[in-house]
């Protein structure tokens, strides 16, 4: 493990804007610098590098981190690799230190990685001796170069053929890899017999499970590894791994439900597909692929299955839109799916109907119209009440003004009228989710601001106390150890991450700084929050000089709640509860020199 207060260091040394500038050609804009993204497609710069907080934000797509985040998010570095990388131009040698019990876990995930990799090979060697599985991929029209250049392969039809392929087949680690199933009594056999075997990669490109097809029919169609210590299905997609650089030069990631829909798709050269893993599309599979590509089409089959599941896949994709990002649905004639589609009908047509592709904003308006069809006004009451949840969700605000007023139009209202319904304050992004850009929140205060749709964009709110807090905190870490804060009064993401925060600089030792804290929380529940609040703090334009006066303003009014709260609920009580230093505190504060009679609530 490499030290936390040496990546402080190490962060305190590095220049973002000299390593971002070896990639993205900066320029001066103000205090900070911009550029058009690099990670999403664009015209006008919406990138932001801040020299001062040592910290980048893109105000299209959400990209944001520090140094070390720049180089593992655009160079497609490890953690350990980019801070070598860093550490190495500014002359500094990393040191490692394993917390307890670290070198045995890293020992035990290596190990299994190590046997998935052998069972990989043993299913490659047993395709090349299984007639009957190469007739089968070659009917599929797979070649031997494709089949390879994804590693698939072939279980045989016997119980433990494993066997084989390990010395120890009553290894425990087989079973904890999902290799191997204890039976009734104790007995072991292969988890995967008489499958197609398509080895599934994470983002460093290890094996981490396996995902197997019946040759014939049979159930499940698909088999995959189950949950291990390396491997989760609503983390990791197919074909990701080998699929990355095309995502990236088209700017596009096609999402199909089977292996070998992506095999037979690269095949025929679209290879920018990957697949989910036998489960619903989830927001982190969706934020993982908006990272990559600003279009994401999701390609299901026709049938009343097919559209439930894109139904999911919208639902789940909502929150980590970003206005410049799209998500589309191409629907396939009924009774097809990728691998038939491509076969038949070629490269070509398949092109063809990914350009046709439904946006998400279609096929959302049109599936509520179909559940509750508009000729009557409770019709319309009910389509606009089953708009409410999904609209408020989209993290999108022009794209959720977009939708509010086709709602509207549909509902017969002003939209003016329908945005209070089915819209909610916006809520602080999850990472990879944008904030506003700038230009587009100048006029926000001015309630006669309006999108060009006519309808009325969400008045951005003065932030919460526990967002101020936050700001400052980011800004002038340093200042927490000095602060005294009470107990978080509100239940919010913000009062949550500056909880996490407070406690972690308490924890630390040495010098704490913005881009060090950034990159604590990288990759936590608190990672999105952090970066909203120190974008909003780069758009108000605050220094880390106004940072201690806002948090010593804001300690004054949390106090001030916290005491009324704590009155507040002494007055709920009955009088003969409260212990006399009570009573004496509300004589105080309700000023009276009274207290209601005894027997009486407080």
């Amino acid at each position: 493990m490499i030290p936390d207060d040496f990546i402080q260091t190490l962060l305190g040394r590095v220049d973002i804007v000299e390593v971002i500038d070896r990639y993205v050609p900066l320029r001066k804009a103000g205090a900070n610098y911009q550029a058009c993204c690099p990670f999403h497609s664009e015209k006008t710069p919406s990138f932001t590098v801040s020299p001062t907080k040592q910290f980048y934000h893109c105000f299209g797509c959400g990209a944001h981190g520090t140094a070390i985040g720049f180089l593992m998010e655009h160079a497609g570095r490890s953690f350990p690799d980019a801070v070598e990388t860093l550490a190495r131009d500014a002359g500094l040698e990393v040191p490692r230190v394993e917390r307890p019990g670290e070198r045995d876990e890293r020992r035990a995930q290596d190990d299994l990685v190590g046997r998935l990799t052998t069972a990989s090979a043993f299913y490659r060697a047993e395709l090349k001796a299984s007639p009957r599985a190469i007739e089968y991929l070659k009917a599929r029209g797979l070649t031997g170069a494709v089949a390879a250049r994804f590693g698939v392969g072939y279980a045989p039809d016997e119980w433990t053929p494993l066997d084989r392929a390990f010395p120890d087949y009553q290894d425990a680690a087989l079973e904890t890899a999902g290799l191997v199933v204890k039976g009734d009594g104790g007995k072991r056999y292969d988890r995967f017999r008489d499958r197609v075997m398509f080895p599934i990669h994470d983002g460093r490109g290890r094996i981490v499970g396996f995902g197997g097809r019946v040759l014939d029919k049979g159930e499940p169609k698909y088999l995959n590894s189950p949950e291990t210590p390396l491997f989760s299905k609503g983390r990791e997609l197919y074909g990701l791994w080998l699929a990355r650089n095309a995502i990236r030069d088209r700017d596009t990631v096609v999402v199909v439900e089977g292996y070998m829909d992506v095999v037979a798709l690269a095949q025929h050269g679209v290879d920018h597909a990957v697949a989910t893993l036998g489960t619903a599309t989830t927001p982190a599979h969706a934020q993982k692929l908006f990272r990559l590509a600003e279009s994401v089409v999701f390609c299901f089959d026709g049938d009343a299955a097919g559209r439930k599941a894109a139904w999911r896949a919208l639902e789940n994709t909502l929150p980590v839109l970003a206005d410049g990002k799209n998500a589309r649905f191409l629907f396939l004639p009924d009774g097809e799916d990728p691998d038939d589609f491509v076969r038949r009908r070629g490269r070509a047509a398949f092109e063809d109907a990914l350009a046709g592709a439904v946006p998400l904003s279609d096929f959302l308006i049109g599936e509520l119209s179909a559940r509750h069809p508009p000729a009557s006004d409770e019709g319309r009451a009910a389509l606009v009440a089953a708009a409410r949840p999904l609209v408020s969700q989209i993290g999108a605000p022009v794209l959720a003004a977009l939708i509010t007023r086709r709602i509207a139009e549909i509902a017969g209202l002003p939209a003016a009228q329908i945005a209070p319904i089915v819209q909610t304050p916006a809520r602080p992004r999850i990472a990879g989710v944008a904030a506003e850009h700038p230009r587009d929140t100048e006029r926000r205060g001015d309630p006669a601001f309006r999108s060009r749709t006519g309808a009325r964009l969400p008045v951005r709110r003065a932030p919460s106390l526990a967002r101020q807090l936050l700001q400052a905190v980011l800004l002038q870490p340093s200042i927490v150890r000095d602060a005294d804060f009470p107990p978080a009064g509100e239940n919010s993401p913000d009062a949550s991450a500056l909880k996490a925060v407070i406690d972690y600089c308490a924890r630390a030792s040495g010098d704490i700084s913005t881009q060090g804290l950034l990159q604590a929380f990288s990759d936590s529940e608190h990672e999105g929050t952090l970066a909203a609040a120190l974008a909003s703090a780069e758009d108000q334009g605050i220094t880390a000089e106004q940072a201690a006066v806002h948090l010593r303003e804001g300690l004054d009014r949390w106090r001030e709640q916290d005491e009324q709260r704590r009155i507040a609920a002494l007055l709920a009580k009955p009088l003969e509860e409260l212990t006399a230093e009570q009573r004496e505190m509300l004589r105080r504060r309700m000023g009276t020199g009274r207290l209601p009679p005894k027997g009486s609530a407080a």
